[in-house]
């Protein structure tokens, strides 16, 4: 039977320089299992750790990857190790659990293959790209797959300008008010005030950047064929409890200079 997936390649940025590999190949393990446990009883999830800097992933749901990814890219320590995603989203005959992602070939791996390599051969590294594959029986949105390729990453490339424009504080206000939801709760956490949190909120555009965030989830998750926007609220709504359960692991207080 068909199923609805999506799939992400992961790699980081100059992870490479002496010193550094060991580190991050030692954080991505520690990345598989928070993986692991954000989407364990909610979303069928394969996840690979390879060639030291590599992460791949394979789960239920056109939105599904985008999702982890981007929580991943706000939670990630690496300041000067950034890691960035090849994404694409499609049907697959196989059932998700029982796929050996060390030798699964499939138009999906190889066209987030492709938005992966495109990003590592970029000078000034967007986060996240997708490549959609073309279907055999085009029906649907994949009869505009094109289109949809261009649009979703027009929109990625608008995004990742306001990420650029991010200072430190303001890049960490953003990840925190995502994961606690509220200024006050960001306030409290980085013992700031109010107004303060409130302008690095509007300076960091962190209100549009999520926004986006959510849209794209909204657009993706609308292409499936049944709606599946509460299993993504319950996913994400899980990755937020399991994050401020380890808060100051994830996102110190004073930012990190790694």
């Amino acid at each position: 039977m068909s199923q609805q997936v999506s799939v992400f390649i992961m790699d980081v940025s100059n992870s490479s320089v002496e010193h550094i590999g060991n580190e991050i190949s030692e954080y991505l393990a520690q990345i598989r299992g928070s993986l692991t446990e954000w989407t364990q009883y909610t979303v069928e999830t394969r996840v690979s750790h390879r060639a030291g800097d590599e992460l791949v992933v394979v789960c239920k749901g056109y939105a599904t990857a985008y999702v982890l990814a981007f929580y991943i890219s706000r939670i990630w320590k690496f300041t000067d190790h950034r890691p960035y995603f090849g994404l694409s989203f499609g049907d697959i005959e196989t059932d998700v659990g029982t796929l050996n992602l060390e030798t699964w070939i499939h138009p999906l791996m190889k066209q987030a293959r492709q938005a992966n390599d495109y990003l590592k051969n970029q000078a000034n590294r967007n986060l996240f790209r997708f490549a959609l594959p073309r279907s055999q029986a085009e029906q649907g949105y994949t009869v505009y797959h094109e289109q949809f390729e261009s649009l979703i990453n027009t929109s990625l490339t608008l995004k990742q300008e306001h990420l650029n424009g991010q200072t430190d504080v303001q890049s960490l206000v953003c990840s925190l008010y995502l994961i606690l939801g509220q200024q006050n709760k960001v306030s409290q956490y980085l013992g700031r005030t109010t107004a303060t949190i409130s302008h690095h909120i509007k300076q960091g555009k962190t209100q549009v950047i999520l926004q986006a965030f959510d849209d794209m989830v909204k657009v993706l998750g609308s292409l499936e064929e049944t709606d599946k926007t509460f299993l993504m609220d319950k996913l994400q709504s899980n990755m937020k409890q399991q994050i401020r359960h380890h808060l100051d692991a994830y996102l110190p207080k004073e930012g990190s200079s790694t």
